[in-house]
């Protein structure tokens, strides 16, 4: 295969990732995967280690894509896949081999790769263009992904000082663990709050403090965006 040849299918896989995107399909493959992931597989644990990692493979895809298409330098999306890479090597480690420093840092890895996704899904929601469905995806999917952000934070602190969360019925096992916390931090982020599960380390207690600040100020200034960028595409008479 020549060098003008590889050149070609190089642009042209481009291409095809950036029409990906620049459409409905990219962010809603991004939202139906974490639906499953939130509202299945962890407060259910149904779905079984294959499942998980289908997901997990799922959304390690999307995100790399969405790196390699997203306007950004270079160095930072070569340095965002390679955090990709080794964070979901960490994450599937630490579940075939749950020893504790593979689960710190692969809790540690995912709060990074989390808030890495986040920009990611941001700057294609902001990209030029009508207001759509796709950026209201977008919205969605950011909104969950930094309860997943701070889910994982959570689990961090509780990995680093045993007893920093409060239970009424203590988790038995990690897969518990984790559910708990996802449900803990998205009870946190809509300002629920229904005491079942309560921060008690201080550093614990500043994170749900943050998050449901960030709760509160997320979904107003996403909507105040959104409006601007509506009034701004409207045809001025």
């Amino acid at each position: 295969m020549t060098e003008e040849s590889q050149q070609s299918r190089t642009a042209i896989l481009h291409m095809n990732m950036s029409e990906f995107w620049s459409g409905d399909l990219g962010l809603t493959l991004v939202s139906i995967s974490l639906g499953i992931l939130i509202f299945v597989i962890f407060p259910l644990r149904q779905a079984g280690l294959s499942g998980r990692v289908f997901i997990d493979v799922v959304m390690v895809t999307l995100m790399v894509s969405g790196a390699l298409v997203t306007k950004q330098r270079p160095l930072i999306t070569v340095l965002t896949i390679a955090i990709v890479v080794l964070g979901a090597s960490m994450l599937w480690a630490s579940r075939f081999y749950p020893a504790p420093v593979l689960r710190h840092l692969s809790s540690g890895f995912s709060v990074i790769i989390l808030l890495l996704y986040i920009r990611i899904v941001l700057l294609v929601m902001f990209r030029q263009g009508p207001v759509s469905w796709s950026r209201i995806q977008g919205g969605i999917c950011a909104y969950l992904l930094t309860g997943m952000a701070w889910a994982s934070a959570y689990d961090l602190v509780e990995q680093l000082h045993p007893g920093a969360f409060h239970f009424v019925a203590a988790p038995t096992n990690i897969d518990q663990l984790t559910s708990k916390l996802i449900y803990f931090s998205f009870a946190t982020l809509t300002t629920v709050g229904f005491g079942d599960v309560l921060p008690v380390a201080p550093f614990a207690r500043s994170l749900a403090i943050a998050e449901a600040i960030v709760g509160q100020l997320f979904p107003a200034i996403l909507i105040g965006a959104l409006v601007a960028m509506a009034m701004q595409a409207r045809p001025k008479s």
